[in-house]
């Protein structure tokens, strides 16, 4: 039978690098919680691109129930949800698994109540916009050196790139009721949506 070799992380393996995940071994379970669609679709690709084998959730309810169906090893949750907080996942999690990794995400505005998600039980926390570097590092960081400044971090248009397309997905894909939302132009909005993401 194969077994996968261990996850690298800045040159050397899981249990080299960071003891406190050889606990967790090969297991590359992975729950991704967060309410908005376009995001959720995109990391889950790029984490699977990446080893993970990745279940999502849409809601607090939804993580829940993962969680008690099979509790995973890793979990990248959303604070603020439709149905609640993303801090009573976390909760849930490490009471079931002790041993897994979740990381919260937060709005900017939020930082100062994400620090207590790490009381809660989150291994860390990230603002969003998270690139899925930033998340993947988080992920596998050791206690010493969590979250590494990303090679290539976003620049300020992509940031405000991926706000404009988030409203644009949450108002339905309409131009309208997204240029209102954002105080824009309608003409001005139609040109960046018709635009490249920037780099």
């Amino acid at each position: 039978m194969k077994t996968e070799p261990p996850v690298a992380i800045q040159g050397g393996s899981l249990s080299e690098e960071a003891p406190e995940l050889a606990a967790i071994g090969q297991d590359r379970s992975l729950l991704i919680v967060d309410d908005d669609k376009p995001f959720l679709a995109r990391l889950t690709r790029s984490m699977e691109s990446r080893g993970f084998v990745v279940r999502t959730a849409g809601s607090v309810a939804e993580g829940l129930e993962a969680i008690a169906q099979s509790p995973p090893a890793f979990a990248v949750i959303d604070m603020r949800l439709g149905d609640g907080n993303g801090l009573d996942v976390i909760v849930d999690l490490k009471t079931k698994r002790p041993d897994a990794r979740g990381i919260i995400l937060t709005g900017y505005g939020n930082i100062v109540t994400a620090v207590t998600a790490v009381k809660f039980g989150a291994f860390d926390y990230l603002a969003k916009p998270a690139d899925a570097d930033e998340i993947y590092h988080a992920l596998l960081a050791t206690q010493n050196d969590k979250v590494e400044l990303p090679e290539n971090p976003m620049s300020a248009d992509r940031v405000r790139w991926e706000h404009i397309q988030r409203i644009y997905e949450l108002c339905g894909r309409n131009v309208s009721e997204t240029a209102r939302r954002l105080n824009m132009h309608r003409r001005t909005l139609q040109r960046i949506l018709a635009k490249r993401a920037p780099r």
